[in-house]
C-alpha cells in the first residue's frame, strides 16, 4: 500500500521535476514525457527490491534454523509466551550476524566497496556480492533437496557448472527446515520423558484431577538450569554451521 502511494504520488509529480526531454507530440500536443516514466519506474523497481531485501536474508543465512530451534524450546519448556517472540527473533537474528560475519564482510569488500568507488558495474556487483552467500547456502543444503528442485526446473547441472540462485535457494530453505526440525527432535526427548515421569508418578497417586503439564513444568526448567539449557543450545546450533 505505502509504495502504491508512493508510485502515485511520484507519477503526478513527474512532470513538475523530471526534465522535459523524449517528449511525444501528437497534433501539436503533448502526450507523455517519457524520461519522467521511465525515472519513476526505474525508482518503483528500486522501492519494491528494497521490500524483498529482508526476505532473501532470512531465506539465505542461518536466521530460518535459529527462530524454529529456539521457538521449539519455548513450546518443549511448555511455557506459551516466554521468552516472548522479540526477544526469540532478536536471539536469532544476532547469532545469525554471527555466523554470517565472514559472508557479509566479504561480500562489503568485493562488491560493495568496488561498486561505490566505480570500478564494477551494478550487474558486476550483484553477481559478485551472491558469491559468498551461494557458498554458504551449497556447503549447507542437502544433495536431495537440490536433486529434487534440479529435476522439476528440467535442467542437467554439470559437475563444473554452477547451480543457479532459483534452484539452490528452495533446496536451501527445506534442508535447513529439515535440520531444524531435527535438532527440535532431540530437544523434545528429555522433556518428554519428565513429563511421563510424572504423570506415573501422580496416577500412582491417585491424583486424577491435578493436571500434569502444570507439576512436570517446574521440573522442565530445573532440569533446563542444571544443564545450563541456553548455553548447550546455542553452542550447538553456532557448531551445526562449522
Amino acid at each position: 500500500m505505502i509504495q502504491l502511494i508512493v508510485l502515485v504520488c511520484i507519477l503526478i509529480g513527474a512532470p513538475t521535476w523530471a526534465e522535459p526531454a523524449n517528449i511525444l507530440f501528437d497534433a501539436g500536443q503533448t502526450l507523455i514525457d517519457t524520461s519522467a516514466l521511465s525515472s519513476s519506474v526505474n525508482l518503483l523497481l528500486i522501492l519494491t527490491s528494497i521490500g524483498f531485501v529482508p526476505a532473501f536474508l532470512m531465506v539465505t543465512t542461518s536466521f530460518l534454523r535459529f527462530v524454529i530451534v529456539l521457538s521449539m524450546i519455548r513450546q518443549a519448556l511448555g511455557t506459551a509466551q516466554s521468552p516472548p517472540n522479540p526477544v526469540i527473533v532478536i536471539l536469532a537474528l544476532f547469532m545469525t550476524a554471527y555466523v554470517m560475519a565472514p559472508v557479509i564482510t566479504t561480500v562489503y569488500e568485493t562488491a560493495i566497496v568496488p561498486y561505490n568507488n566505480g570500478a564494477i558495474t551494478q550487474k558486476e556487483a550483484f553477481s559478485i556480492g551472491t558469491e559468498p552467500f551461494h557458498a554458504f547456502m551449497l556447503k549447507q543444503v542437502n544433495d536431495g533437496d537440490v536433486e529434487l528442485f534440479l529435476e522439476f526446473s528440467n535442467r542437467d547441472v554439470q559437475a563444473d557448472e554452477k547451480i543457479p540462485l532459483y534452484v539452490l535457494i528452495p533446496a536451501f530453505i527445506i534442508s535447513e527446515l529439515k535440520s531444524a526440525f531435527q535438532i527440535a527432535f532431540l530437544i523434545y526427548l528429555p522433556f518428554v520423558v519428565v513429563d511421563l515421569l510424572i504423570s506415573n508418578i501422580l496416577l500412582t497417586l491417585g491424583m486424577f484431577m491435578l493436571s500434569p503439564a502444570m507439576v512436570s513444568m517446574p521440573f522442565k526448567f530445573l532440569l533446563f538450569i542444571l544443564v545450563d539449557g541456553w548455553n548447550l543450545i546455542v553452542r550447538g546450533l553456532l557448531l551445526s554451521y562449522q
